[in-house]
């Protein structure tokens, strides 16, 4: 019989064969039978419990060594462009190791945050103790969803906030991180199930799901986007310094450049200013100043900063916090154009003539010091009223500023881009974050004016570059599909409008409609179903135009601390006007397409992120009032039911269509009205209505409806098959899943 090998030799063996490391492959190594076999059971079971090695999956290892393959998430690249990663699963003491990913020939493109299947080797005497062979690349992150945490006998379950999702989590014992009964946490997935039960542990802990201030945090945390920063991407924020001399930069400070922006503004990118333009050769023209804060000086391609930044692809607003691009210390800081301090920026002088349109225009790289940081309310009142503004800035900076705008504006109407005008929510909480108020934005000529020489400014952004034949991410939006025009047509018709038809439909079409239905009980509608005709707008590496604007080239220039792609336009005019060192690298230039793919993804995300939060702080908002009657409009309709926006908030509720009246109710979705079989009753888009709050679900957002009348005529209250009290508890939550399902459909 074989003698049963030492401790030594059976960890040298498994050292040496890592893939075959399994029990039975061990006593075949080293001739092992019969009861030698059951030794070698209790030597392996001494060695686990020794701490010197671990069993997974029917294999045993050395402890806190990695196996031979495993999957890897990139970090970073060093200046040489070699690759290191991590492994995503790590069980050993202290941080994980760090690989080097060898790259062959033919492997697939990688790069920070990737994700790889690759066969492991340990090495000898580096700086790195494991190299990495790709197998391939994978998708994205382990499945992860957000939800309550439930105490079970057999670990726990998860009690979802998504009342959309359609699989349930189970949390084996000893997979809870210490999460106690109630609490909102973080699963991630520990295998990718193809059922509709989930296995996955707790990776994070958030606390009491009822708190104000978790409302956002959902809402981050589903959509996945980024609220904290790592402690490299600070500390390389932290050791930025402001600019202490002028250098190569034009020096700007003698300009009357100031802010005007949202008075909860969190950062200052743009700056303006304008002047009677003296030249005689332009009478009656005006010269225009608009200044960038100069983010490309603090972020440098290939910086930790600038990996972070694209990863995160935009800020991310919410009425409680902001997930910022960049960390405080450039947003808040070096970056703002904060009044009175010396600030890099990118800067533009634009000449108008009297008629507003566009005579030249020149790209710098300047030194600026804003004169005063203003409200759009401030300056608002101080044009109405008269009122004086600090250094008579009334007179000598916005007067001026006006009059240049109110020239731009003849030529905007000459343009005539797309004239929407939809209410924007204010949603105003308290310290402890409890929402006090909902009301509507005022839309001031003070928001116009910078809007408007934004849009300008954006214009000669893309006209420069184009013209030094130099590659940047335009802001494209395409024209509308013309199935959506044909169900356009429909609606409007059947409010009694027109849309025009058999020709090529211009922004200017829109705005006769627009007009024809201002003023009339229709007006909000037509201006939702003319916004959900519009194509999405996206970032792309080519020209398509912006039909919205009604422009043939459009880029992004004016918000480089909260938008990636505005930070790629300036490093291209940097480099196409060889302002520095820092412009568009080829590596860059190479990526484009991937990277404007990239942030026209994160700014969805962003998007219905900011819009779910909405959702639920009117939820919350809404939620002591359940029983109280409101007034709204049908605002859409599909199989689910009508959708009726409250006047009040603004608030969007789902009235069931198993609810209305007694009638059987079909839905059209061409016309989009629902038709009750019996009656004949229509249920169409813009009819005021009266309704019933039913039933609120604060975490998910939804509100469900009782339509009480509708166009002032009573409807009957009770529903098909008259469903008791029971029946509608218990129908709640499938109530509120099928409305926030219906209404993301309808987005």
């Amino acid at each position: 019989m074989a003698k049963l090998p030492t401790k030594e030799d059976v960890l040298a063996w498994i050292r040496d064969n890592p893939s075959a490391a399994g029990k039975r492959e061990i006593a075949r190594a080293f001739g092992l039978k019969g009861a030698a076999r059951v030794e070698l059971k209790r030597l392996l079971a001494e060695l686990k419990d020794g701490g010197q090695i671990e069993r997974r999956r029917r294999r045993v290892r050395p402890a806190g060594e990695l196996p031979p393959v495993a999957v890897l998430r990139v970090n970073h690249a060093d200046p040489d462009g070699d690759l290191f990663a991590n492994p995503e699963q790590w069980d050993g003491h202290g941080d994980p190791p760090t690989l080097l990913v060898r790259q062959r020939l033919g492997d697939p493109a990688l790069g920070p945050g990737d994700r790889l299947l690759a066969k492991l080797q340990r090495v000898q005497g580096q700086d790195h103790s494991y190299e990495a062979r790709p197998i391939r690349k994978l998708g994205g992150e382990a499945p992860r969803t957000l939800g309550i945490f439930r105490e079970t006998s057999a670990g726990g379950r998860l009690e979802m906030i998504e009342k959309g999702a359609n699989r349930e989590w189970m949390i084996p014992a000893g997979q809870s991180d210490g999460a106690t009964d109630g609490e909102l946490v973080e699963v991630e997935a520990l295998e990718r199930g193809r059922t509709a039960l989930m296995r996955g542990r707790v990776v994070a802990r958030h606390g009491n799901p009822g708190a104000p201030r978790q409302v956002s945090l959902i809402a981050m945390v589903q959509h996945q986007i980024p609220y904290a920063f790592s402690a490299e991407v600070l500390a390389e924020a932290a050791a930025a310094e402001p600019i202490d001399t002028l250098g190569a930069r034009e020096d700007l400070r003698h300009l009357p450049l100031l802010t005007i922006d949202p008075a909860d503004a969190r950062d200052h990118d743009d700056a303006v200013c304008a002047a009677p333009d003296d030249d005689p050769a332009n009478a009656g023209g005006h010269v225009v100043w608009i200044a960038i804060a100069d983010v490309a000086h603090y972020v440098r391609p290939g910086s930790k900063l600038d990996r972070e930044a694209r990863t995160r692809g935009n800020s991310t607003y919410f009425p409680d916090r902001v997930s910022p691009m960049l960390p405080e210390e450039l947003s808040a800081d070096l970056c703002s154009l904060i009044h009175g301090a010396d600030r890099p920026c990118m800067a533009l002088r634009i000449v108008l003539g009297a008629d507003g349109e566009k005579r030249s225009h020149r790209f710098t790289r300047g030194l600026m010091r804003s004169h005063a940081s203003l409200s759009y309310e401030v300056v608002q009142n101080a044009i109405d009223h008269d009122e004086p503004l600090p250094d008579a800035l009334l007179e000598t900076a916005i007067r001026p500023l006006f009059a240049a705008w109110q020239a731009a504006a003849s030529a905007r109407e000459r343009r005539a881009p797309l004239d929407l005008d939809l209410p924007e929510r204010k949603i105003k909480l308290d310290d402890a974050g409890q929402v006090v108020s909902v009301d509507f934005r005022d839309r001031l000529d003070a928001h116009r004016v910078i809007e408007d020489f934004m849009v300008l400014a954006n214009v000669c952004a893309a006209e420069t570059l184009e013209a030094k034949r130099t590659p940047l991410l335009y802001r494209v939006h395409e024209e509308p599909n013309p199935d959506k025009l044909d169900a356009l047509r429909e609606t409007v018709e059947s409010l009694g409008l027109t849309l025009a038809k058999g020709q090529v439909l211009k922004t200017a079409h829109f705005n006769r409609l627009l007009a024809a239905a201002s003023g009339t009980p229709h007006a909000e509608t037509v201006q939702m179903s003319v916004l959900r005709t519009q194509t999405q707008a996206y970032y792309g590496s080519r020209n398509f135009g912006h039909f919205g604007l009604s422009l043939p080239r459009y880029a992004h220039f004016t918000s480089p601390i909260r938008r990636y792609a505005d930070l790629v336009v300036h490093r291209a005019l940097i480099q196409a006007m060889k302002l520095g060192d820092d412009g568009l690298k080829p590596d860059e230039i190479e990526r484009l397409d991937q990277t404007a793919e990239h942030i026209s993804q994160t700014e969805r995300r962003s998007m219905e992120a900011e819009r779910d939060t909405v959702d639920r702080y009117l939820a919350t908002y809404l939620a002591d009032r359940v029983g109280g009657e409101f007034t709204g409009r049908i605002a859409g309709v599909s199989r689910a039911g009508a959708f009726v926006k409250l006047n009040e908030t603004g608030a969007d509720g789902l009235v069931p269509i198993s609810s209305i009246g007694t009638d059987y109710f079909r839905h059209d979705p061409d016309r989009q009205t629902l038709t009750g079989d019996k009656t004949g009753r229509v249920l169409g888009l813009g009819m005021p209505v009266t309704v019933r709050l039913r039933e609120v679900a604060p975490v998910a957002g939804g509100l469900i409806l009782e339509l009480l009348e509708i166009d002032g005529t009573s409807m009957a209250s009770a529903g098909r098959g008259g469903r008791g009290s029971t029946g509608r508890r218990k129908l709640g939550k499938d109530r509120i899943k099928k409305a926030k399902m219906a209404r993301k459909r309808r987005r």
